[in-house]
């Protein structure tokens, strides 16, 4: 049986979730391998809606074993917010396993990243403000807390103590904020300890284990690969590995376990926060995505900006992910449009780039090359093979497949768990 990587193929918000959701029913584990709260997957599940952040999509679909791995960031507040939150709408969530490696998101980091944003000014990043990165930054300077360090309060305290020592110099001396106490932080996260100790796991162990069982296994990845640390749009990035790399350290499952690949892509692009983006549109093209494809984020509720397909970044996708398969979302937003323009190529100053140029100036100052393809008129919410779809609607989605480096072998037709085109097994 396989491993599964799943993962966004460009700034985020491709409808990750959806996919999640075409598998679950047969998927075993589904694993949160990075991010934390600062992205959020919508699922529709007949005519209600939900909204997750922190928690891995395969939650919603029973029989899985849903789990927060050790590559991701833990806000506990959220964690158990949305916990409770499922809980009171009918959703088994005793599954749940959290990895005792995973890394705590504690007040002082929510209050350090909004004020360094703040401070950045012009040069902002664009961050949710949840304290994603400044949690990361600790892990790598090794004066981070994870989870299990809350089931030990002395080594708990002397971690917060260090932790702030630094800190509260920067808070009060620099932003002209107050200091933050050892007990105010200690007692927030031990008031948390005896409600998690039943999920934590050695997720590893288990995860290997049941890969050793012929159990499927489905590596759901938060943000993408244009949001990736080493391979995104470097500074305007998430502050975790979003790409399939990141499935194998954030997971402890080696690579040679990894089956396939699946990267989520829309029939368009969007993307939330700062940064270059080739084929963004600032006209009434652009308003008409956003509003027939909602494009709010889950999380901020921030409007995205939005732009046309960009071919050039799902073949980047392709190549560093090793994508096997991509599922098309979104199709049905197109429907209306006369002529749908596809990013073929990129100019830059006078020079044509085929590729995404590897200098992050060339990048911004890109020029998109396009051709245009008809539109189509039909309502496709109800199509449920490759053949129910208007010719012009097959000829784009075959001309975007050609250009994308891997084959296209779903197709999301509308916001409906049902609503997808299958034209090759996601699994087998």
């Amino acid at each position: 049986m396989p491993a599964i990587v799943l993962i966004g193929a460009q700034w985020g918000d491709e409808g990750k979730g959806k996919a999640t959701d075409l598998l679950g029913s047969r998927v075993d584990y589904v694993v949160k391998f990075n991010g934390g709260n600062n992205a959020g997957h919508t699922v529709v599940v007949g005519n209600e809606k939900y909204a997750l952040h922190l928690l891995p999509s395969g939650i919603l679909t029973e029989g899985v074993t849903p789990v927060i791995a050790n590559g991701v960031v833990v806000d506990l507040e959220v964690l158990f917010h949305e916990l409770e939150a499922l809980s009171a709408r009918g959703v088994d969530v005793s599954k749940l396993q959290v990895s005792a490696n995973a890394h705590v998101i504690t007040q002082y980091h929510r209050t350090l990243d909004k004020v360094t944003e703040r401070f950045l000014g012009k040069r902002q990043i664009g961050t949710t403000g949840r304290g994603i990165g400044p949690a990361y930054a600790d892990k790598i300077n090794r004066v981070g807390i994870r989870i299990q360090d809350l089931f030990d309060e002395n080594i708990l305290r002397q971690k917060v103590e260090g932790a702030l020592d630094m800190k509260n110099h920067m808070l009060v001396k620099i932003y002209n904020r107050r200091a933050i106490h050892v007990d105010e932080i200690v007692d927030d996260l031990l008031s948390y300890a005896e409600r998690l100790r039943p999920m934590v796991k050695d997720t590893v162990l288990e995860l290997n284990r049941a890969l050793d069982d012929d159990k499927t296994v489905l590596f759901e990845g938060g943000q993408a690969t244009m949001l990736d640390i080493d391979h995104g749009t470097y500074p305007f990035v998430t502050s975790s590995n979003a790409t399939s790399g990141g499935a194998v350290t954030g997971s402890g499952v080696a690579p040679n376990r990894i089956d396939r690949v699946i990267a989520v892509v829309k029939a368009y692009t969007t993307r939330v926060g700062a940064g270059p983006f080739p084929t963004e549109l600032f006209d009434e093209s652009g308003e008409f995505l956003r509003s027939a494809g909602f494009e709010f984020g889950t999380t901020t509720g921030r409007p995205r900006r939005t732009g046309w397909y960009d071919a050039p970044i799902a073949r980047y996708t392709a190549r560093i992910n090793g994508v096997t398969d991509f599922v098309l979302t979104k199709l049905d937003v197109l429907t209306g449009l006369d002529e749908i323009p596809v990013c073929v190529a990129y100019e830059v100053d006078g020079v044509r780039h085929d590729e995404v140029p590897v200098s992050q100036s060339d990048f911004h100052h890109a020029k998109p090359i396009y051709e245009i393809f008809p539109g189509w008129k039909e309502d496709i919410t109800g199509a449920r093979t490759f053949d129910d779809l208007p010719k012009n609607a097959q000829d784009y989605v075959l001309a975007v497949e050609g250009m994308s480096g891997s084959r296209i072998s779903a197709i999301g037709v509308g916001p409906g768990r049902d609503a997808i085109v299958v034209r090759h097994d996601l699994i087998d």
